[in-house]
């Protein structure tokens, strides 16, 4: 407002929220948010005029232009405030097309973040008998031990209340990890097959295609294959899978960490959407959510190895290329490595797919030895 911008400020929010009204109102948004990390990684997520994701150019041009300010000039502009959920608790519900979630119970895990003042009300409206876990947010235990990052949490929640099923949402809302009624995570991956062959058997999936990305397990492909749907790659992050979505015009895509984007309804992605579209699937095919993932697709054992790093170093693939070129040599075509530096925090990730777990592993651990030496 400093700047003469005006500024409408939303309280608590979502992510998804937020892009929502940027969108609805075709205004820039701006979210200070924890994302999936603790509270000590705060962060700034901006939001193109219309609720969409800035480019790479477009945030380096940002960056740059932020070293230069000085002192705010010129006049303030105005600072308003509106705390209204309903239109974005309408569109969510929208997405039922008058259907209802009754007969569904379902543990929320919430985060401690900004889903706890909107997702409880969302599902409840839809007609979930609902348990809410991880609410009581006070500023600092934002996905601490909790939301999609543990659902370890949510797991032993289901099995303890008898409940169908559980989501888990990270702290801004804009991903979402699932558990069966066993207590048994269903992740990304497997959301969106599950999506994908529902919108498909609806004839409602785009060009019979899904977009998806490199940390994607092999896995999938292969259940796509079988099931017709073409699958479009990308590099990680959301943005990129938004990019493809809209290029190509597709309708379905996301990540395996729970970002689930449904490109008809929403230009990011949305844990509780998402939530909402996965309980409808359940409901309409009156199977349980683990007999419904058990058909979507089966997941090759993978290892991810998290290195921290004194500074980042965003070619460490280009650098490692032999060593990571005698691992694929000793995983054959039943395996696949994926080095890459994390997008928020200071990580090297390194992830490797095989025929056993096992074998996933002892790779994942010889990389993982590899960067420490060379970068931590």
């Amino acid at each position: 407002a400093a700047e003469g911008v005006d500024v409408i400020d939303l309280g608590t929010a979502t992510t998804p929220m937020v892009a929502f009204e940027a969108q609805r109102l075709g205004v820039m948004g701006a979210v200070v948010s924890a994302s999936h990390n603790p509270y000590g990684d705060n962060g700034i997520k901006l939001f193109a005029p219309g609720g969409t994701k800035l480019t790479d150019d477009v945030e380096a041009r940002i960056e740059s232009v932020l070293e230069s300010l000085g002192d705010p000039t010129g006049s303030a502009g105005r600072l308003g405030t509106h705390d209204d959920a309903g239109p974005y608790s309408a569109h969510v519900l929208a997405f039922l097309d008058g259907r209802d979630l009754a007969g569904i119970k379902v543990v929320l895990d919430a985060a401690n973040g900004a889903g706890c003042s909107i997702a409880p009300d969302v599902l409840r409206a839809a007609g979930a008998d609902v348990v809410v876990i991880a609410a009581d947010p006070d500023g600092r235990n934002i996905n601490d031990g909790c939301g999609a990052t543990h659902p370890e949490l949510v797991a032993a929640a289901v099995v303890q209340h008898g409940a169908d099923l559980g989501v888990a949402l990270d702290g801004d809302a804009d991903r979402l990890i699932a558990v069966d009624g066993t207590g048994t995570v269903v992740d990304g991956d497997h959301i969106i097959a599950i999506c994908a062959a529902d919108l498909r058997g609806r004839g409602q999936l785009a060009n019979d295609t899904v977009v998806v990305t490199v940390m994607t397990n092999l896995g999938f492909r292969l259940a796509m294959d079988v099931a017709g749907i073409n699958v479009v790659e990308t590099g990680v992050g959301d943005r990129y899978v938004l990019e493809a979505l809209g290029a190509g015009g597709h309708s379905l895509g996301g990540e395996q960490s729970g970002h689930v984007i449904f490109a008809d309804h929403a230009t990011t992605g949305d844990g509780l959407l998402t939530a909402v579209a996965l309980i409808d699937i359940v409901k309409r095919s009156e199977r349980s959510l683990a007999d419904i993932a058990s058909d979507a697709m089966t997941s090759l054992p993978q290892s991810l190895v998290n290195v921290r790093i004194a500074e980042r170093v965003p070619d460490v693939a280009e650098r490692l290329v032999d060593e990571i070129a005698v691992v694929e040599a000793e995983l054959g075509a039943t395996g696949r490595v994926l080095v890459r530096p994390s997008g928020t925090e200071p990580l090297i990730r390194v992830m490797v797919e095989a025929a056993s777990a096992d074998q996933a592993e002892a790779a994942a651990d010889q990389l993982a030895k590899v960067v420490r030496t060379k970068f931590a």
